[in-house]
């Protein structure tokens, strides 16, 4: 493709594999650093931050609409058995690693946390900072996993289904402001704290 039909063709980590080649929809944010490689569909309104790897070599991966996933994050398959399914306004925080499981819409991954081959992790469940879910292990709607191996921590409060819903509306904000500078404001969930 050239440049005037594919708004990525200045990214320099955005290649096929084995004549897999990613689908991205154009109103998606991709940091220049961010590598994606081979079978890997990003829906609408997601960004993929900086020095972020989706790596669709051997199976696929598949995002939906308005999922962001932060920097140093890893999302990869297995080639034998699983793809990598990630639903629509998913959260992922900095330098987690996904691999090879499903993340239902409106779940929330936290930073630096794993999700293993197989796991599930269901719609309005959280995943907390560092924790390690093991292959298979399915976290139910409404409930805090943490630990490693993670475990049910407890209930979530109203307040945390309410944040699960803003972090990804802020992220689908901040994604458009990174791609389109102030054409995208006004911004209703997110501002800018200039250096004092």
């Amino acid at each position: 493709m050239t440049s005037k039909n594919n708004p990525f063709a200045d990214h320099l980590f955005i290649e096929p594999f084995l004549g897999e080649v990613p689908k991205i929809n154009a109103t998606a944010f991709i940091a220049k650093s961010a590598a994606i490689i081979g079978a890997v569909e990003i829906g609408e309104d997601c960004s993929i931050w900086h020095h972020t790897t989706l790596r669709g070599d051997a199976n696929y991966i598949q995002i939906g609409k308005g999922t962001n996933i932060q920097d140093n994050s890893v999302v990869h398959i297995d080639s034998a058995k699983f793809p990598t399914r990630i639903g629509d306004y998913v959260t992922i925080g900095h330098s987690a690693i996904i691999h090879a499981c499903t993340l239902h819409s409106y779940c929330f991954i936290g930073m630096g946390a794993t999700i293993m081959d197989g796991a599930v992790v269901d719609s309005y469940a959280m995943v907390a900072a560092g924790a390690l879910v093991t292959p298979g292990k399915q976290v139910p709607k409404g409930e805090l996993w943490a630990g490693s191996p993670a475990k049910k921590m407890r209930d979530l409060t109203s307040q945390e289904f309410k944040m699960i819903e803003t972090s990804a509306a802020r992220y689908v904000e901040v994604g458009k402001a990174a791609k389109l500078g102030l054409g995208a404001a006004p911004f209703s969930h997110f501002s800018v704290k200039p250096i004092p």
